[in-house]
């Protein structure tokens, strides 16, 4: 224990909050500027929040604008290290706001950045190089217990690790998935066809499972340490090319900043910070609790969380229980199509429900694909026909990577009468 609140200069944590204010704030202003809070958040009648969360929506009118520009102030300040403390919970409960809002256009790093902005809030990253220090908000502080680096090394660990195990299985593998993934992401004749190369798409799928698999242990060595982060440039800077997935590459880029010893990180970026002596931070009993109670229970949650979906029945790939919260991260191409049926009890007419009078494309896309989308809004169609007695019957048909398209919803089953499991298997989700 003396080793995890050993004093170490605080420059990783630092220059790390400098770059995840100005990322957050690129990520929330840019959601404006690209049309994404428009398309995802305003167009929308309402959105598929995450289970239990449905009561959460959007403000309306133009106030997601508002939201997200006030998302990207509180981004700027967390960079600056101006009011750190407010800014950064702040923050957080926005980010969270919107995370559990919706998830029809998901992706892993909103739950990364959730995760990261939630570590934040408990960390002293505004103890140096920050108006709260030159304002006389807080003391300055030019060193803190080596638990914290420990403590992004294995987050960013668990992220990498959970990634590369998901990629194990056949379609992957043998280059199905990378190939269709390279051809969607270009029209170009000339990209088309480097990509639809056997020998460069089946190297992209193993030097995947390669990087995530080795990256960490590959940064933790000082000999590997400098080739490991031009590895991890390269790689980062293809995706952000190829699949335009915004601030990620960037984001995940900064924490290689906790694997490089603090003195190499104070040289190069806070040139005016002096070299520190030891310290001893072992009585801070603060930061004990802080550990003990609070991070070590959260690493093994994180640990854990993933583990979920085999205690599931059925394969996750295909029934989606237990991909969510997984880094199961661009790991299939789903598609489907969907047929839902509204027979009166009473009468025995049935009808075609029409789910696109109300859902944007996007959404109907993850309807026809995403067995808790089905199900939640089987419960609006409950609302709607609120005192009426109907049984409401779903076809729906997917295919895993352009394969054969098999029955995903039990035909059968009257979803009017479905209940939503988040740890068992749904027994209207039919097994493959």
């Amino acid at each position: 224990m003396k080793i995890f609140f050993k004093a170490i200069d605080n420059s990783p944590l630092i220059v790390f909050r400098i770059f995840f204010g100005f990322l957050v704030a690129c990520e929330s202003f840019g959601a404006i500027l690209t049309g994404w809070v428009k398309r995802v958040l305003i167009d929308p009648e309402f959105t598929f929040s995450f289970i239990g969360f449905e009561w959460l929506q959007p403000l309306p009118g133009f106030g997601m604008y508002f939201y997200f520009a006030l998302m990207g102030f509180f981004g700027l300040a967390i960079m600056l290290g101006y009011r750190y403390r407010i800014a950064i919970i702040a923050y957080t409960l926005l980010w969270a706001g919107v995370y559990f809002m919706q998830k029809s256009s998901y992706n892993n790093h909103y739950y990364l950045l959730l995760l990261i902005s939630f570590l934040m809030i408990f960390l002293p990253a505004n103890r140096y190089a920050s108006l709260d220090v030159k304002q006389n908000r807080v003391s300055e502080e030019k060193t803190m217990p080596y638990w914290i680096n420990l403590l992004f090394i294995i987050q960013v660990a668990v992220v990498y690790f959970y990634a590369s195990i998901a990629k194990f299985y056949p379609d992957w593998l043998d280059g199905t998935f990378t190939k269709n993934l390279l051809a969607s992401s270009t029209s170009k004749p000339l990209f088309l066809e480097f990509f639809s190369q056997k020998w460069f798409y089946l190297f992209i799928a193993y030097a995947g499972i390669l990087f995530d698999l080795l990256i960490v242990p590959l940064l933790l060595f000082k000999k590997t340490r400098t080739l490991a982060l031009i590895a991890s440039v390269i790689f980062h800077i293809f995706n952000s090319i190829t699949l335009q997935i915004g601030i990620f590459p960037f984001f995940a880029l900064t924490f290689a900043l906790f694997f490089y010893e603090p003195e190499t990180i104070r040289r190069i970026f806070l040139r005016k910070k002096s070299k520190l002596e030891d310290e001893n931070l072992s009585q801070n009993f603060y930061r004990k609790r802080i550990l003990y109670f609070l991070m070590i229970p959260y690493l093994i949650i994180q640990i854990a969380l993933p583990l979920r979906h085999h205690f599931i029945e059925g394969d996750v790939l295909w029934t989606e229980e237990g991909h969510r919260l997984s880094w199961r991260m661009m790991l299939r191409e789903r598609n489907g199509y969907i047929t839902i049926q509204i027979k009166d009890s009473k009468t025995g007419s049935v009808s075609i429900y029409n789910y696109r009078k109300n859902l944007t494309d996007k959404q109907a896309q993850n309807l026809a694909t995403k067995p808790d989308f089905i199900w939640q809004y089987c419960q609006r169609i409950k609302e709607e026909y609120k005192g009426k007695p109907i049984a409401i019957y779903i076809d729906c048909k997917n295919s895993i990577n352009r394969k054969e398209y098999k029955t995903l919803i039990d035909p059968k089953f009257d979803m009017a009468k479905a209940k939503w499991s988040h740890f068992k298997h749904n027994e209207w989700i039919e097994l493959q």
